[in-house]
């Protein structure tokens, strides 16, 4: 039994990942045929997978027949079980808080389902670890709900990880709006850097920290452009500014006089320079230049003094 049910719910992650729900409502039905209990909704996280195609697909009857199983099966969740000693429901109450029938792993053995679920458990519940976003009527921040959505759908790390989209899209708005108080532009820019980040291809590491809890919604609407920069970004943002730092101390330290450089800024000849082997020994050495005058720095890679 719970072989067919994760052969099913394999079938219905290929389908949510090429986006094509084709067949979806078979399955379905095949999935309502089978006597479904609290043991195999924990062990195959099949409810992940339900409500995945329930989000994506358009079919009416499809949508439909996904609400029915899963409001069904969170009855498996909510309701006492009868048949198991004490020891059992205490084990089972501590989990049921954790697991929702919209939330899945794959499973391949019984020796690893235990495990699997600890992981899943500690992954999927940081949502419900925040209050949930409060509705709104707003239609501009109901469209930058939608667009936070779609940036955290980007990759599709969202099914892997199993990571109510929606719900976090929401909480990120929430958070943004909450601090702005209004939906001027300070508040759009917010939103637009929040979902260019996350749809950034060289920085998927920002997205799936976002959709694993790693960075909490209310932290990631404050984050600065260099806090959501990629860490190859970094690495360079930060070797640009030991370069700066660098270039302003040999500039104000040992530097020659002389009236040779013109500042581009104030067009004063009252310059201090230092010269710097700063590449291979066979390449001419980098002029420092300071203007006494303004203060403007340059540099001049040249092999005049």
């Amino acid at each position: 039994m719970e072989d067919e049910v994760v052969r099913i719910a394999k079938k219905m992650d290929k389908m949510v990942q090429k986006k094509n729900a084709a067949g979806a409502l078979d399955l379905l039905k095949e999935l309502k045929n089978i006597p479904m209990t609290l043991e195999l909704l924990q062990s195959t996280r099949i409810g992940m997978s339900v409500n995945a195609i329930r989000k994506q697909s358009t079919d009416e009857e499809v949508t439909s027949l996904a609400k029915s199983l899963i409001k069904s099966w969170k009855k498996l969740l909510d309701g006492p079980s009868t048949d198991k000693d004490p020891e059992e429901k205490k084990k089972d109450t501590a989990v049921t808080s954790q697991n929702s029938p919209e939330a899945r792993e794959e499973s391949s053995s019984s020796g690893n389902i235990s495990s699997r679920k600890e992981e899943a458990n500690a992954r999927d519940t940081y949502v419900s670890s925040f209050p949930r976003a409060p509705s709104t009527s707003d239609s501009v921040r109901l469209k930058c709900r939608e667009m936070l959505a779609a940036a955290l759908r980007t990759g599709d790390d969202y099914v892997a990880i199993g990571a109510d989209e929606e719900e976090l899209g929401s909480q990120i708005e929430e958070a943004i709006y909450q601090e702005i108080r209004n939906t001027d532009m300070k508040y759009k820019n917010r939103v637009r850097s929040r979902i260019s980040n996350l749809k950034d291809a060289k920085n998927p590491n920002l997205r799936k920290n976002v959709l694993c809890g790693n960075i909490p919604p209310d932290l990631f609407a404050r984050m600065t452009a260099e806090e959501m920069a990629s860490d190859e970004l970094k690495e360079m943002r930060k070797n640009l500014t030991k370069e700066a730092i660098r270039e302003h101390q040999m500039a104000k330290t040992g530097g020659t006089q002389t009236d040779l450089f013109t500042c581009g800024k104030c067009k004063k000849k009252n310059c201090t320079y230092t010269q710097v082997q700063t590449r291979s020994a066979d390449e001419p050495m980098t002029t420092f230049v300071v203007c006494n005058e303004c203060g403007n720095r340059w540099k001049v890679h040249s092999d005049r003094p």
